[in-house]
């Protein structure tokens, strides 16, 4: 993690607690001519609202005025995972084990890159997956690209 984004967890943590939310993920990246910050917050329930966004925008955009450590010009943004959210770090697989996903992988496994399964969890940094056809995978973290939660309506 950044220098940067470890500044932003440390001011952005007391406002989430304060508000009952926590942090999903941190975005910081260049985009175009200017600078993205891009703020995932959630609860327990999933339920994050528009005023939970505002709330948390204006309470971290403050705190960054005073801090003022990033220099050069960024945009602000504040919002929910949403309901196909991406997984990116190990608590979110553990979180959403028994759930459908989607995960894309650097290194084809069986000449596959895409599989659509059951997560079954992650330990030792291997996610497991049961896929229809194929059985129970075991992935290395470091060899998916994406996993994104599947929405069944």
């Amino acid at each position: 993690m950044s220098d940067a984004v470890e500044q932003i967890q440390r001011l952005l943590d007391p406002i989430l607690e304060s508000l009952g939310r926590s942090l999903w993920d941190i975005e910081f990246r260049k985009q175009g001519p200017t600078w993205l910050l891009r703020i995932y917050v959630d609860r327990e329930s999933g339920e994050i609202t528009l005023g939970d966004c505002e709330a948390v925008s204006r309470d971290l955009s403050i705190a960054l005025d005073v801090e003022d450590f990033i220099k050069h010009s960024y945009t602000l943004e504040v919002s929910s995972p949403g309901l196909d959210r991406a997984l990116t770090k190990p608590e979110h697989y553990s979180r959403f084990t028994g759930s459908t996903v989607k995960i894309k992988i650097y290194e084809a496994i069986n000449g596959q890159k895409a599989f659509r399964g059951i997560l079954h969890g992650i330990a030792d940094n291997m996610v497991k997956a049961e896929v229809e056809g194929i059985g129970v995978l075991e992935i290395p973290l470091s060899n998916i690209s994406k996993t994104s939660l599947e929405v069944d309506f």
